[in-house]
């Protein structure tokens, strides 16, 4: 696409400040024709889309779009309305490019053609940008590098574990256990991490997400969690989820911890985190690998009271070694969105003073998953 075709596309008729500020909106903006076909878009959408964007223009852009899609309707109502429409969040879903949340608007410009904008919601799916992919790949090596430094001193916890069992009180030896438990995980993660790899896929199965939250919170509640309210509600009728069960332990004792972190953080006792489990109707995401979409209807959120995530850090909180802490590393979030992505699955949030949610959308098991 030419430089000529974003910065005056044909038939508006915008002047050349117009079409600066067109080309430089830091949010995504795309103009489609009468004729369903996308004729101009900024360098915003070209950052987000990369190069497929372009070779969208040469087709119709209403025809490409998934039955239902909320942007068609977004442009339908526009036209109806001769007037500009906005609709928040939007679950959006372009060409097997990416899928993500975002607040749209579309407004239409006189000749035919709509102007539609789009805000985009941080959070991760399956098809990661540029920023975060590179990053991600420099924690891929730096893990290959440090799994064997991490065995030797495994053996040597999960020995001392299984002695301090053998001579605990009754009631202490659950929590020798655990040691032996989460030893032979995380042993385990450490393993995958040796061959792991941008292609490497989790061994997916039917899991009960309930399963995997309990231990989370015995494993909270004993360690991070320890002197703050930790609630749970969850849905008792969810299906199965699809997923690695060791993976997914890691996916949400990353979320608990820093959750712990900043309800703690607030220093007056009162900080306090909650679990909660829901089945959310018509969700799709694109699976990885580039698999069709597939619905990603189980949702898992942990809740705290804290400070809430800084404003400076909100549109790049999944990106590898961006953090808040004075002594952190900034990688937990960065693998967390790897591990979800993986599964097939949605990482979002949303923050402010007193009040930060994540929310990880994951697949359920099908017919076809279940074990016979």
């Amino acid at each position: 696409m030419t430089t000529q075709t974003k910065r005056k596309p044909p038939g508006v008729g915008v002047d050349a400040l117009k079409a600066a500020a067109f080309d430089l909106s830091p949010d995504p903006a795309l103009v489609v024709n009468a004729d369903g076909a996308l004729v101009a878009v900024n360098e915003a959408a070209e950052a987000l889309f990369g190069q497929g964007l372009g070779l969208l223009a040469r087709g119709r852009f209403r025809a490409a779009l998934p039955p239902g899609s909320a942007l068609v309707s977004l442009l339908n109502r526009a036209i109806e309305q001769d007037s500009r429409v906005r609709e928040r969040g939007l679950q959006i879903s372009l060409f097997g490019l990416a899928t993500f949340e975002a607040d749209g608007a579309a407004a239409p410009l006189g000749d035919g053609s709509v102007l539609l904008t789009l805000s985009v919601k941080t959070g991760l799916g399956p098809d990661r940008g540029g920023a975060e992919a590179a990053g991600l790949r420099s924690v891929v090596g730096l893990g290959r590098m440090l799994a064997h430094e991490i065995k030797n001193p495994l053996a040597g916890i999960r020995g001392a574990a299984q002695l301090l069992k053998s001579g605990a009180k009754a009631e202490d030896a659950p929590l020798a256990q655990l040691i032996v438990d989460e030893t032979d995980r995380v042993r385990r993660l450490v393993e995958r991490m040796e061959a792991f790899s941008d292609d490497h896929l989790p061994e997916r199965q039917p899991i009960n997400i309930h399963r995997v939250l309990d231990r989370v919170r015995a494993l909270a509640a004993n360690g991070v969690a320890d002197g703050l309210g930790l609630k749970e509600s969850y849905d008792p009728s969810l299906p199965p989820a699809l997923g690695d069960e060791d993976q997914l332990i890691q996916i949400f004792l990353n979320l608990v911890k820093n959750a712990a972190e900043a309800a703690h953080s607030r220093g007056d006792g009162r900080g306090e985190i909650s679990i909660s489990t829901a089945y959310r109707h018509g969700v799709r995401v694109r699976a990885a690998k580039g698999q069709s979409l597939r619905g990603a209807p189980l949702e898992v959120r942990v809740q705290d009271n804290g400070p809430g995530v800084p404003v400076h850090l909100r549109d790049h909180l999944f990106q590898p070694f961006v953090t808040s802490k004075a002594n952190g590393a900034g990688l937990g979030l960065a693998l967390v969105a790897k591990l979800v992505a993986g599964h097939g699955g949605l990482i979002d949030f949303e923050s402010e003073p007193g009040r930060t949610v994540f929310r990880v959308l994951l697949p359920i098991a099908s017919e076809g998953d279940l074990p016979a």
